[in-house]
């Protein structure tokens, strides 16, 4: 068995490709590094490195075990950190978000309970815009986010909200005089866009490129938030499925909300990065849950 040094050596090495900064970076002389190459290679059997006075270049047995072992030492981190989250308990800072106006009251029911429950750990909440929802939640600014799913690539919770869809089209627009439209009328319309960034799962789920029964639809232009792909539907730019809150949060002169009757609800719920599942986002998720039981029954206007 490895050692977890020899592990952390190699796989540092194997990136730097360079003893030197390979030694800076773990803190500890070139010496070291080298024994401990050294030493793993003759437990191998065979050279993990060329070596030459200007390149040191990975073999082809050492570029596999360091495709081998780069994510089993990810896990062993991973799950370093998830114990001493739960060795400490819930405590530190958590940062949330909200996507959508008519999501916050959700989040923060959800942080008042949280907050009565770990009163050791301090909440941000933040407000996420399309264009930076998901590398929000890469890149660490945000912990756990409330949208809508589906929400590719993500983990999971229950869903919190649950509402019907209607389609937003300008109030001068022929479908605005109807009770109701079928998705089927999608065919017949230019269907505005969400921003390219945004997941393939999701924009399928919203704008779908056929209806049910296999006609194409025809795409409008794309916004690069949700108060410009209005705007654009306003302007006779093209029709877009959206949930019946925007009728309460975004009521509008110029655009009209007509429901569509066969169509699925749309539902909402937290999101987060698998790797960052520890323990204060488990606590949060669950006094999301607690929260807000109830409030996943479909909006009535």
């Amino acid at each position: 068995m490895l050692e977890r040094h020899e592990i952390e050596t190699f796989l540092t090495l194997a990136e730097e490709l360079h003893f030197g900064r390979t030694a800076e970076r773990l803190r500890v002389t070139t010496g070291r590094i080298s024994h401990v190459i050294k030493k793993l290679e003759r437990r191998i059997g065979a050279p993990l490195f060329e070596r030459t006075s200007r390149v040191v270049r990975l073999t082809s047995i050492g570029r596999q075990l360091a495709d081998d072992l780069a994510p089993l030492a990810a896990q062993m981190d991973e799950a370093i950190r998830r114990a001493i989250d739960a060795g400490r308990g819930v405590v530190g800072r958590l940062r949330v978000a909200f996507l959508g106006e008519w999501t916050a009251p959700v989040l923060l029911r959800a942080v008042s309970l949280f907050t009565e429950r770990h009163p050791d750990c301090e909440v941000d909440v933040h407000e996420a815009q399309l264009f930076n929802s998901r590398s929000s939640l890469l890149d660490g600014s945000v912990d756990i986010l409330l949208a809508s799913f589906p929400f590719d690539g993500m983990a999971c919770g229950p869903a919190l909200l649950s509402e019907d869809r209607v389609l937003a089209v300008a109030a001068g627009h022929p479908l605005a005089r109807e009770k109701s439209v079928s998705l089927e009328a999608l065919a017949e319309h230019r269907v505005v866009q969400y921003p390219s960034i945004t997941s393939a799962e999701f924009k399928r789920d919203r704008t779908p490129d056929f209806t049910p029964s296999g006609r194409p639809v025809p795409k409008g232009p794309a916004g690069n938030t949700f108060s410009e792909m209005l705007s654009l539907v306003a302007m006779g730019k093209g029709v877009l499925p959206v949930g019946e809150h925007s009728r309460q949060y975004y009521p509008r002169p110029d655009i009209a909300y007509v429901p569509i009757a066969d169509a699925p609800p749309i539902e909402r719920g937290l999101v987060w990065l698998e790797t960052n599942t520890t323990e204060r986002v488990r606590a949060f998720v669950q006094a999301a849950t607690d929260a807000n039981r109830g409030s996943a029954a479909p909006y009535a206007s």
